[in-house]
């Protein structure tokens, strides 16, 4: 474990500890060293490395028990939808099984939004979505193309003017940017997906929900594909 030197100590404890558990280098059911062995270990004091646990503890990723100690927790337990949980996934190289249930959480989320969007859009929201089609269409390279992807999401999914699809955007949002990049680093031609895109916006703007729903779920459809590298002559999305 590398000495935390930054101001934000237990920040920096929650990160390094939380890496550590969902790459697997500490495994579930392992214990973690004794507190002040742990605080020594990481050069931190043990005031910060108690708010840190607090924090994995509130996270599912550990438990701490009076008599037993910290101990790693399953999977089954995390918190999957914690920002920073998801972020860490995302660091790390995704795995098959992940980046399938990234599609599965994509395949009921985004279709109702899109249907959802084609019912309830503003002139002003359908207008955020034109512009963020066209910074797709005026990407130059792969990180372009999927911040202005990620744009494009997440104004369908205000545009549902539903706050509560609104919020999980925000919740999703990582694992969404990760799994765009990937589906455009697979593809032949990233660009390629924009009649995908273009289908979605204009469904929305002609107000056709059923429309939106089936074009957003070949978009997903597509997305999986290049994913699983299917896709050098196909669409991302």
């Amino acid at each position: 474990m590398k000495p935390v030197t930054t101001r934000n100590l237990h920040g920096q404890v929650v990160r390094e500890l939380g890496q550590l558990i969902v790459s697997g280098q500490l495994a579930p059911g392992e214990g973690l060293p004794r507190e002040e062995v742990l605080a020594e270990r990481m050069k931190v004091s043990r005031t910060a490395l108690r708010e840190a646990m607090k924090v994995l503890v509130a996270k599912g990723l550990i438990e701490s028990r009076q008599r037993t100690g910290a101990r790693v927790r399953e999977a089954m337990h995390w918190n999957q939808l914690d920002a920073d949980v998801l972020a860490w996934r995302c660091a790390l190289m995704p795995t098959d099984s992940f980046v399938e249930k990234l599609v599965e959480m994509r395949e009921l989320i985004e279709p109702a939004a899109a249907a959802a969007a084609a019912k309830r859009r503003t002139p002003e929201q359908l207008d955020d979505l034109r512009k963020a089609y066209d910074a797709m269409a005026a990407s130059e390279d792969l990180d372009a193309w999927a911040e202005a992807d990620l744009a494009f999401h997440e104004t369908l999914l205000r545009a549902t003017n539903n706050e509560l699809m609104v919020s999980l955007f925000s919740v999703i949002e990582t694992a969404l940017g990760t799994f765009f990049l990937l589906s455009a680093r697979n593809a032949a031609n990233f660009k390629l997906a924009l009649p995908h895109h273009e289908k979605v916006y204009e469904a929305v703007r002609k107000r056709q929900p059923e429309v939106a729903r089936q074009a957003m779920l070949r978009m997903v459809d597509v997305s999986r594909k290049n994913i699983q590298g299917r896709g050098r002559s196909a669409k991302p999305a």
